[in-house]
């Protein structure tokens, strides 16, 4: 069976260093012959969380389709910017909407059994690590099982060429590995879905 992985950023700021970093760790775990999808955020305009319009309307379709991808995946390469020592809106919000069950949907259906890597980078030299431990601690709590590997990385600025790619091969290598090893957790994962 293929692996099937889930790629997506924190930002959805045009050029963004994180969607940069997380398709250099794509690239680690395509290597390890995963089937990789990256997350346009653009394609998934989610309003902010209310639980009273959840009541009164149901899901909007944004939030149904983000779900049915989120389900057809084993596992999640996510880079995320720190965004004031935490995770940015626009990925809690995400987060938050994909744990609630739809009708007939089992608990916490998005994040049960799947494998995730983690990876961060920003302008500041710590690399955005204090956002990632707060969206470790989240996801560990939805049920997935999050690599203890992570990959926060400084001085974003520096790090990609105009085409996108990372400067540095040895920086390169750490982010494709943090992919490497999701796909390689997941080949031997006992419970994962779908």
């Amino acid at each position: 069976m293929t692996i099937k992985i889930l790629a997506l950023s924190g930002s959805q700021r045009t050029g963004s260093w994180n969607s940069l970093l997380v398709r250099a760790a794509a690239a680690g775990a395509a290597a390890e012959g995963a089937d990789i999808t990256v997350l346009d955020w653009a394609d998934y305009a989610l309003p902010l969380y209310d639980p009273d319009r959840e009541k009164a309307e149901g899901f909007p379709d944004a939030v149904l389709r983000l779900k049915a991808l989120m389900k057809a995946h084993h596992g999640f390469l996510i880079a995320a910017p720190e965004y004031n020592g935490s995770l940015t809106p626009l990925l809690k919000n995400a987060i938050d909407w994909a744990s609630r069950p739809a009708a007939g949907e089992a608990s916490m259906a998005c994040y049960k059994h799947k494998v995730i890597g983690l990876l961060s980078t920003s302008p500041g030299v710590f690399g955005g690590v204090t956002g990632l431990v707060h969206l470790r601690a989240i996801l560990s709590r939805l049920g997935s099982f999050v690599i203890p590997e992570q990959y926060p990385v400084g001085e974003a600025g520096k790090l990609f060429d105009e085409t996108g790619a990372m400067r540095d091969p040895k920086l390169r290598a750490i982010a494709e590995s943090i992919g490497a090893r999701t796909a390689t957790v997941l080949k031997h994962w006992p419970d994962r879905v779908p």
